[in-house]
């Protein structure tokens, strides 16, 4: 078991197989403006959005709510609707605990974040996806699936960062955010769940299943929202990455005669076993045998916190003298309230309260990593990134660098998120490096032990060694393989210290989004302002280039993009983009 991967999940407060169905007439007469569409499962009207000049689509449901029996199963297509349904809002986030990048409890971005963190938020029923497009009418255009980051345990579609309407219109593409089931409800293992169901449901890789099932509702319907059902990207940000990696290496994906996706973009992530990586690093999977644990330990401390059960031995006894199905409605009968208590309050104190793609070897490949290498995979063109600065995001770790105990920042996360919400970056400072990170990791700059080399040595051994693993074994079976590092850092003082281009700062450059999120307000000021624009409209243009044709070649880069193990580093002035050619650097020696 590899507890620090588990941890280190819980603490980020840092198969398309049914025949293509026909599709309802009508469609091709649409106006630029007609937010009037038809699905295989009914009609849809969306929205115009004059700001961003696109037509968007918020809240269609792409499966049948994950709810009563249907909870730990895969997903089932939604019942279709007569009449019209309106898509101008987004649907429920998935059921999760509140952590400080939301949703909170209205599903947005508000000062409820602050109030419910650690608790339920969010709702099982769930599984909506979104869509925009430009105002145009034209048709054929690349289509951009994202799933968010979130380290598969929170996360939703409504956050503000993640809105597609500058992308589309940017990209002249179709943008499409889909949201998954989190956490215990996205991945579990337990046996008595399996019993009498279905190969895929017995894989336990439930959000997995839940982004194969939004990638045939893309291919069955996006071509009457004026996309290519045949030209789709799959982008994914920290545990969207590992979700995306987990769909390129999916044994269920790579033995499909057809390719469910044409591009790839994993974003700060990476899909590696301990048994593929040097020793002394962090893996970003665990194996199955981890979650076979995880399941045990739920249902076993949730039967102790009933009263039915006094110990793990008696809880055990209690399983065995009931039936699979007993016990399966039992699970189904919890509250996710009732769930997360435990999960945080016991099994968080054995390293078991992560969640992430399981190894099943059927939904998920058993070790991506050696799928690649055979050419078990889905073989596509493939856009990775990285922050430069991943690791302070995440100063809870540095004490796996370090050796001092305690998390290297000093504020508690109410105290963080009612700050960054809070703050005038126009204004002088409002705190000072010294009231946010510990003092033994100061002078931040300091060799070695400030703040900032400390977490590049967590960086080193938990982003960057997986990404190495992945893209060094992609390299080896195909040449279509780039990269760029995200260094830009231009916040006021002493945010550039404590985040500088630290993990997710890419995401708002990447979607074209500043405001409002959570780093808004302490890295946008008027002085960067004109540096943002200039770099975010590169690092769209590339994407949009990439999805359109596989190569993110465009010239507002000025500079010829190398392939891995070569790559660009984006980066600005206050005043202008500065894109360059460098090769990349190993992450260990």
């Amino acid at each position: 078991m590899t507890p620090t991967r588990w941890l280190f999940a819980t603490a980020l407060s840092a198969p398309l197989a049914l025949p293509l169905l026909s599709h309802a007439a009508g469609n091709s007469d649409n106006g630029p403006h007609d937010t009037l569409r038809t699905t295989q499962y009914g009609t849809v009207q969306g929205a115009n959005d004059d700001t961003s000049k696109t037509l968007a689509w918020k809240g269609i449901p792409y499966a049948k709510p994950p709810v009563g029996a249907l909870r730990w199963r895969a997903p089932a297509d939604p019942d279709a609707w007569s009449g019209v349904k309106t898509t101008t809002a987004f649907g429920n986030a998935c059921a999760q605990y509140g952590r400080i990048y939301g949703p909170g409890a209205n599903n947005r971005y508000d000062p409820t974040i602050g109030t419910t963190l650690n608790q339920a938020v969010g709702q099982e029923d769930c599984l909506y996806l979104n869509i925009w497009r430009p105002a145009t009418g034209k048709k054929d255009l690349p289509v951009i699936v994202f799933f968010h980051g979130g380290s598969n345990v929170s996360g939703y579609t409504a956050d503000p960062v993640y809105d597609g309407g500058n992308l589309a219109k940017t990209t002249n593409s179709v943008v499409v955010t889909v949201n998954f089931r989190l956490g215990i409800l996205g991945f579990l293992d337990v046996p008595q769940l399996k019993s009498g169901a279905d190969a895929d449901t017995k894989s336990g890789n439930f959000a997995i299943l839940d982004s194969i099932k939004s990638l045939k509702f893309v291919k069955d319907n996006i071509a009457n929202f004026g996309g290519d059902p045949n030209n789709v990207t799959i982008m994914g940000q920290s545990a969207g990455a590992l979700n995306v990696y987990a769909l390129l290496t999916s044994p269920k994906l790579a033995a499909m005669p057809a390719k469910p996706f044409q591009r790839a973009v994993p974003l700060s992530g990476g899909l590696s076993l301990a048994s593929t990586l040097p020793p002394g690093t962090i893996p970003t999977m665990s194996p199955e045998s981890t979650y076979a644990a995880q399941g045990n330990a739920l249902l076993v401390n949730l039967l102790i916190a009933d009263g039915l059960a006094t110990d793990t031995a008696s809880a055990q006894a209690y399983i065995a003298g009931r039936t699979d199905a007993q016990i399966a409605d039992y699970l189904r009968s919890k509250t996710p309230a009732q769930m997360f208590s435990v999960l945080l309050t016991k099994l968080a104190l054995a390293g078991l309260s992560g969640s992430g793609p399981i190894p099943d070897g059927s939904v998920v490949a058993a070790n991506p990593i050696n799928a690649i290498y055979a050419d078990q995979y889905v073989k596509v063109p493939v856009l990775a990134g990285n922050t430069r600065d991943e690791g302070k995001l995440f100063p809870s770790f540095l004490p796996l660098v370090s050796g001092i105990p305690g998390s290297a920042r000093i504020v508690s996360d109410a105290e963080l998120f009612a700050k960054q919400f809070n703050y005038r970056p126009n204004d002088p400072p409002q705190i000072t490096i010294e009231q946010w990170i510990a003092a033994p990791y100061l002078p931040a700059d300091k060799p070695v032990t400030g703040f900032t080399a400390r977490s590049e040595q967590f960086n080193k051994i938990f982003f960057l060694a997986s990404r190495d693993n992945i893209l060094n074994a992609l390299k080896a079976r195909q040449s279509d393989v780039w990269y760029y590092r995200f260094d830009w850092d231009e916040q006021p003082a002493p945010w550039n210290q404590i985040y500088g281009a630290a993990h997710l700062f890419d995401l708002p450059f990447v979607f074209g989004n500043f405001g409002p999120s959570l780093m808004a307000n302490i890295m946008n000021t008027e002085a960067n302002k004109p540096g943002r624009l200039d770099l975010s409209d590169a690092m769209m243009r590339s994407v949009g280039t990439f999805a359109r044709r596989g190569d993110p070649n465009n010239d507002t880069l000025g500079v010829d993009w190398p392939r891995w193990p070569s790559g660009l580093i984006f980066d600005a002035t206050q005043t202008q983009k500065t894109i360059s050619v460098q090769a990349i650097p190993p992450a260990l020696p």
